[in-house]
């Protein structure tokens, strides 16, 4: 007579604790929790470097400060997991900032200003996608131009108006400087527009399909095409709202500064891209999140 061997009886605690050590184990697998741990020895050392560093208004001024950064970094994020990369970045920030101050010092409206600086910028970075995904030029080529004439757009924005220095134009609107320079109680109301993005960006990258299909077109290009995905629409879309974020960026400097200056973002493209491969981000593509670029940003304003 045969006998069977009964499974063994698995109890619901045992389930969850199951559940539970695998979730440790993925937090601590995770790509960024390396950059989290060198941000924390970074901090608690700063602590001893500094008595004030911790007080709580210094704790913020990083913050603003690297808030343009983290800005600009969620835009890149994307671009970088293309297996692409946007040098124009600088550039589009002070374009778009300059083309803002300039409309406002002629008598636009402050708001409609800042909307037509917005799109100013976001046309720029739909003209890089649509290089890039129809005339086939490298990204590298494609930005490296598009900075040059970026810039040279910022200077031909600032030239001509009377009563300003040449290579400033006056941005003195308080509801636009707010946007760079103002407050909601204690926080400064930049931080907070960069939280609100990177909520919003990460939950799009990981839960629509748009966002998965950015991670599929960096993974495997050929694969994703074969598999149905619209690999020219999602690149135009990966370099067109970046360029938005720039805009955004560029006219919070301009507001809390309360003027536009044709130097504006020269060089911030290097330190955007660090900010994004510091925060676990691949350049060959297919890899990177939101919140670890965020991180790389706070990692390189400390």
């Amino acid at each position: 007579m045969q006998q069977t061997e009964l499974a063994p009886k698995t109890t619901p605690n045992g389930n969850g604790s199951n559940r539970t050590m695998n979730s440790i184990k993925r937090i601590f697998q995770a790509r960024e929790m390396g950059v989290i741990v060198a941000l924390i020895i970074l901090l608690v050392a700063m602590r001893f470097l500094s008595p004030y560093f911790w007080k709580s208004q210094n704790i913020f001024n990083v913050m603003r400060g690297m808030s343009t950064i983290g800005i600009m970094a969620i835009g890149q994020t994307m671009i970088i997991i293309t297996a692409g990369i946007d040098l124009s970045v600088g550039s589009i920030l002070a374009a778009s900032a300059m083309i803002t101050a300039r409309l406002m010092y002629t008598g636009v409206s402050p708001w409609l200003a800042v909307l037509l600086g917005l799109g100013f910028g976001t046309g720029l970075g739909l003209i890089n996608g649509l290089i890039i995904t129809k005339i086939k030029v490298n990204p590298f080529i494609t930005t490296l131009g598009m900075l040059s004439v970026a810039r040279g757009l910022t200077y031909l924005s600032a030239s001509g108006l009377e009563g300003t220095v040449a290579s400033n134009v006056p941005m003195p609107n308080e509801a636009v400087n707010f946007l760079g320079g103002g407050y909601i109680g204690p926080v400064p109301f930049p931080v907070i527009e960069m939280f609100v993005l990177v909520i919003v960006f990460s939950l799009f990258l990981k839960y629509t399909v748009l966002g998965r299909q950015i991670y599929a077109v960096g993974s495997n290009e050929q694969a994703a095409r074969l598999s149905g995905v619209p690999i020219d629409l999602v690149k135009i879309f990966a370099y067109t709202v970046p360029a938005c974020l720039c805009a955004l960026s560029g006219i919070m400097t301009a507001g809390l500064l309360s003027t536009s200056s044709t130097n504006a973002g020269t060089g911030i493209e290097l330190a955007v891209i660090a900010a994004v491969v510091i925060g676990g981000a691949s350049l060959a593509g297919g890899e990177g999140t939101i919140f670890g670029a965020v991180i790389g940003a706070a990692i390189m304003a400390v």
